[in-house]
């Protein structure tokens, strides 16, 4: 068992989002704000973390990021606001 973790990404309330896995969030949440994650996450300069979500298996936290890249974007929207209403930065709580 392991943590793996599905998250989303943006630059600023209900801008352009970005749906990722990983296994260490806090690594990958840095690499994007640094502008080393994704191509997409650094041309649109996506560096909050509002969204996460753990799984103790990577395969399932996988299936689930590839299941949620093809929602509509109301329901991330929905899922975002149902945890992080403020879309405050989650990173800052990562290492608190």
């Amino acid at each position: 068992m392991c943590d793996a973790w599905v998250y989303l990404m943006t630059s600023r309330p209900f801008g352009p989002l970005y749906v990722g896995v990983t296994n260490d969030i806090a690594r990958r949440a840095l690499e994007h704000r640094e502008g080393r994650g994704s191509s997409f996450t650094t041309r649109y300069r996506l560096t909050r973390l509002v969204y996460l979500e753990r799984h103790d298996d990577i395969v399932v936290a996988i299936r689930r990021e590839k299941a949620m890249k093809h929602w509509p974007r109301a329901w991330k929207l929905n899922l975002i606001e149902g945890l992080n209403p403020h879309w405050e930065d989650l990173f800052l709580s990562l290492n608190a």
